[in-house]
């Protein structure tokens, strides 16, 4: 494996872990010419997980997308990297456990899997996300989904 900090081929494997139901393999790494450490993912090359959008297109599973939507929402957060990857293995692991069978998930779906996630973490990355997902018009929108939190917040 390439390092992609130095670009050396030589390194060791430090960690193995199985995820997504066996699925797919972790393997933190480190580079042995310059002892960087790093992360690579082995996975079945099999028919491409979808993602059905809103006007029924269908566009394949982007994990960097999904990270890059949870990073803008957690941005300027007391939240670290490690985290954010972790949350992003967890959404895309129940994604592909919820549609196991048809080997795709509508973005409502994923949205919400995102929501559910950012809710346990941190409120204020919520609401970011809540905002741009849900596509808030208004300002009274944008309170009354505040409220939400607050009434979810009292109920605990």
């Amino acid at each position: 494996m390439r390092c992609p900090y130095c670009g050396n081929l030589d390194d060791k494997v430090l960690e193995s872990r199985t995820i997504v139901n066996g699925e797919s393999i972790r393997r933190r790494r480190e580079c042995l010419g310059c002892g960087y450490r790093f992360t690579s993912y082995e996975r079945i090359d099999e028919k491409p997980f979808m993602v059905v959008k809103r006007d029924q297109r269908r566009q394949p599973f982007d994990r960097a997308k999904l990270e890059k939507g949870i990073e803008r929402a957690l941005e300027k957060r007391p939240i670290s990297t490690s985290l954010i990857e972790q949350i992003s293995n967890d959404i895309e692991d129940l994604a592909v456990k919820k549609g196991k069978e048809s080997r795709e998930i509508s973005t409502a779906d994923l949205g919400e899997l995102v929501l559910e996630k950012l809710y346990e973490i941190d409120k204020v990355a919520y609401i970011r996300f809540a905002s741009v997902y849900r596509h808030f018009e208004n300002l009274d929108e944008f309170i009354t989904e505040v409220k939400n939190i607050e009434k979810r917040g009292i109920k605990k």
